[in-house]
């Protein structure tokens, strides 16, 4: 009975042994996968403007596992372009994305859109403009009369451009817009179906490496040189109710956004590995192109800052080309609060 007790005894013992090692084991792994094993927190982001190199910044922040150590799980989508990401993000069907504050101005100041909040800038200059090709007679902005343009309905370079082309000496009335897609428009462009698209200036490598003719520029910052570029958005439920959710993400995508800028042909190749359709060549150019406009010397080598002045600046050049039908004010679209500091 004695040994029976015993044999019973010691079975259950190396039963408990084994259970500690397996228990063991197992948080050795979690750690060794990823930190901790608390869940991750998942998350939707749209890009600003389909998936050309402008927006590999995103993908970087998910290959070298920023977004992990931030506590995201993070699915990327392709976005449309202002009025698309602000009406996703709203909706409910995304968390973040990039959007032009000028745009976002311009939807929120003619009550097109509301209850999206700006948190940080990715450029610190508009990277709006006009792009064809040679061949097309447009070298300036006058020669856009009586030319044909596509882009995106919800595109800051379309709904911009009535601002731009009474600033620049355009009349909007000649000219005539068609639609398109995000991903399609250097096609379109590169087929001759239209004269011009509306694009970002570090779409120029792109341009030429498609249409295989050298791309001609209508920069509107040539003509609104307070204007900011593409800002990081959230709805404003997020923001207002999971500020610090917001603050991590914000860091962990611009933690992406220094690493693309510095390895840029790194950056281009994870775009690859995502996105097949992708020009590694191409897509590390407009990152070096977008360098120079996500860094600016009035707000020192921080990235991400905003300033309340230079908005207001934005929205007075609106105000004077009778742009916005509502007065609106910087903190309206951006918490200053959760803006990465200079």
């Amino acid at each position: 009975m004695r040994r029976l007790t015993r044999t019973v005894a010691t079975a259950a013992l190396a039963t408990a042994l084994a259970l500690v090692s397996a228990c063991s084991s197992g948080s050795d792994s979690a750690d060794a996968k990823g930190g901790d094993s608390k869940t991750l927190e998942k998350v939707t982001y749209l890009t600003s403007f389909g998936n050309f190199g402008r927006d590999s910044y995103a993908w970087v922040a998910k290959d070298k596992g920023f977004f992990k150590e931030a506590g995201f799980d993070v699915e990327i989508k392709a976005g449309q372009g202002t009025g698309g990401v602000i009406q996703t993000v709203v909706g409910g069907q995304a968390d973040f994305g990039p959007i032009d504050l000028t745009g976002g101005l311009l939807q929120l100041g003619n009550g097109q859109a509301k209850d999206f909040t700006a948190v940080a800038a990715i450029q610190q200059r508009t990277m709006a403009a006009i792009a064809t090709v040679e061949g097309k007679n447009i070298s300036s902005p006058k020669d856009l009369e009586g030319k044909k343009l596509a882009d995106t309905p919800g595109s800051v370079v379309r709904n911009l451009f009535p601002t731009y082309a009474r600033l620049a000496g355009v009349d909007v009335n000649k000219v005539t817009w068609v639609n398109g897609e995000a991903q399609n428009l250097i096609g379109t462009l590169a087929a001759g179906s239209v004269d011009g698209i509306g694009q970002f200036v570090v779409g120029q490598p792109t341009i030429e490496g498609v249409a295989k003719k050298k791309a001609v520029m209508l920069p509107y910052s040539n003509v609104m040189q307070d204007l900011y570029g593409n800002v990081l958005i959230t709805s404003s439920k997020i923001a207002k109710e999971k500020p610090e959710m917001v603050k991590r993400f914000t860091a962990a995508l611009l933690k992406g956004l220094e690493y693309s800028l510095a390895n840029s042909k790194e950056a281009a190749e994870i775009l690859k590995k995502n996105v097949d359709a992708t020009n590694p060549v191409s897509a590390a150019a407009e990152l070096d192109l977008m360098a120079a406009y996500v860094r600016s010397g009035n707000t020192g080598t921080a990235i991400g800052t905003l300033d309340s002045g230079r908005v207001a600046k934005s929205i007075a050049i609106l105000q004077g080309a009778g742009a916005l039908k509502q007065n609106i004010t910087p903190e309206q679209i951006i918490d200053f609060s959760l803006a990465p500091k200079a």
